[in-house]
């Protein structure tokens, strides 16, 4: 069964960078797009990124410029680079593969001087 464990969050300066990783357990990870979500408090989880298996992306229009998915199929691992953040940005970030019932535990990322 897949299983999925965030890492990278952390507290950082407004204008400061994170790179956040999801390492998946099992044999079907290079098969599924991935998505990185975030929920705020109080607020509904959103969709930050997703990447396909062919490599493609899309980025929410939020984060565009800034946030950077990928993906490593060897590695089994989805990587989302956070440069230029934002107070609003703060949030627990969660990896997803997309079309199936597969999160992780989520790893809270908080932008703040």
């Amino acid at each position: 069964q897949e299983r999925l464990v965030e890492s990278g969050g952390g507290l950082v300066q407004p204008g400061g960078s994170l790179r956040l990783s999801c390492a998946a357990s099992g044999d079907i990870f290079r098969f599924y797009a991935m998505g990185w979500y975030r929920q705020a408090p109080g607020k509904q989880r959103e969709l930050v990124a997703v990447i396909y298996s062919g490599g493609s992306t899309n980025h929410a229009d939020s984060v565009k410029g800034r946030f950077t998915i990928s993906r490593d199929n060897a590695k089994k691992t989805v990587y989302l680079q956070m440069n230029s953040l934002k107070p609003e940005d703060t949030a627990v970030y969660y990896c997803h593969i997309e079309g199936r019932s597969v999160w992780g535990q989520g790893t809270q990322v908080t932008v703040s001087s």
